[in-house]
């Protein structure tokens, strides 16, 4: 392989490690004949690790770091003096189907610096992904990172050919975003997710209608908003994934740590590491608005705007409404199990279909999967004699459950993300 090629790489890998959106679940293209590749099934199909330990299910790389933009947060900003590479249209192509050919990856994640202007940069994206589809057959996954201020036209184009398209909105809020990159606004983010969210639903009537209609973008869309960066609340970042969540095309909202890497811009907080805590609890609770039933004001409001770094955000509503507790694990209902920490989604429905052939006790419970730890606090089964938040108090399971720091010294970079409960 061209080594030229193979040094733009590593700079340009390098550059793309901040971007977390690039999760290739939620599509399946099976192996057609005539074609190379594909995503069976459409989850985790990655085979390489990231230096921190993470998964990478793709490549995933930059077409270019060069940026007119200077964002505040961001490495590849215009007046960081960094090594810069671009690869050709060409090169990036004939480099995902070497590394399929190897079996080093599957699929594509492909994000870009905004060269000349949005369209420009949009245009040499969507080449990649057209080329791929059309000249060389690829049938794998490919995400497009699309460019804010692009233009409805290309947009358009990028989804006949990605499985996924994201726009990262990055701050939450407007005059937050004005302060760290001034040359950006929301409106340029908003914008191509609408172009997106209204070609995925042309495309499901169009294809009611004709069924071997071209699929737009059938992963749906993503984003990431970095946290810690700028002093908005988790009611802020949460309420407005919930806004995001309302349509019906986005799939996944990211939340990234702020990680200072432009410690001599003074609009930035000194940092000494990610807030990784609040990250993962923010994911939490980002779970139980997907997952769990919950509406995001009954997580975060005026009173709580922040969310609990000691204790998981199921845990803290339910110590916040003790009225709701014990719930008869024989009786209640799926919806109401599901609120019980301890218990998960595949915990409550096997609990549902367990207990109409007998009752349900301790033994049966931790068997099915309940963190008993937490669950026996409240809930109430047949013979369980511990005592329950009511009997005790909230204060008091709460000295119980938080978790003691082990003896060991412990690596606070590392990241534990626990979505049982």
């Amino acid at each position: 392989m061209n080594e030229n090629v193979l040094n733009k790489l590593k700079i340009l890998a390098e550059s793309a490690k901040y971007d977390v959106s690039c999760s290739s679940s939620g599509t399946v293209r099976s192996n057609k004949p005539g074609m190379l590749g594909n995503t069976v099934g459409g989850w985790g199909i990655c085979h390489s690790f990231a230096e921190d330990g993470r998964c990478i299910s793709l490549l995933k790389v930059m077409l270019t770091n060069y940026c007119i933009y200077d964002c505040a947060y961001c490495i590849n900003r215009r007046s960081n003096d960094l090594p810069r590479a671009t690869l050709s249209v060409s090169e990036l192509v004939d480099l995902t189907m070497e590394f399929y050919r190897r079996n080093y990856i599957e699929g594509l994640f492909l994000s870009s610096g905004v060269v000349r202007s949005p369209d420009y940069t949009m245009e040499r994206l969507v080449r990649v992904a057209k080329d791929l589809r059309t000249v060389h057959r690829f049938n794998g996954y490919i995400h497009l990172k699309s460019i804010p201020g692009a233009s409805r036209e290309l947009v358009n184009e990028a989804g006949l050919y990605a499985d996924r398209l994201s726009v990262n909105v990055e701050i939450p809020k407007e005059e937050n975003l004005k302060l760290l990159a001034p040359e950006k606004d929301h409106k340029s983010v908003y914008a191509p997710m609408r172009y997106i969210q209204q070609g995925v639903l042309e495309s499901s009537e169009e294809r009611k209608k004709h069924r071997h209609a071209p699929r737009f973008a059938p992963a749906g869309q993503s984003t990431q908003m970095i946290v810690g960066a700028t002093a908005e609340t988790d009611k802020d970042i949460l309420f407005l994934s919930s806004a995001l969540y309302k349509g019906p095309t986005m799939r996944r909202v990211y939340y990234s740590g702020y990680i200072s890497v432009n410690t001599y811009d003074t609009r930035l907080p000194a940092l000494k590491q990610p807030p990784l805590v609040r990250e993962n609890r923010l994911y939490q609770a980002d779970w139980l608005m997907r997952f769990y039933q919950f509406k995001v004001e009954e997580i975060v409001d005026d009173a709580y705007p922040d969310l609990d770094l000691e204790i998981d955000p199921k845990l803290s509503w339910a110590l916040r409404h003790p009225e709701q507790f014990p719930v008869d694990i024989n009786r209640a209902d799926y919806e109401m199990l599901l609120r019980i920490p301890g218990v998960g989604v595949k915990s409550a429905r096997l609990i549902v279909a367990s207990r109409r052939f007998s009752k349900l006790g301790f033994y049966e419970l931790k068997k099915i999967g309940v963190v008993m730890k937490k669950a026996q606090y409240f809930i109430t089964c047949h013979e369980l004699p511990m005592k329950t938040v009511n009997e005790m108090t909230p204060q008091a399971v709460r000295s119980l459950l938080i978790t003691k720091p082990n003896k060991k010294k412990v690596d606070e970079r590392q990241l534990l993300l626990d979505f049982h409960d």
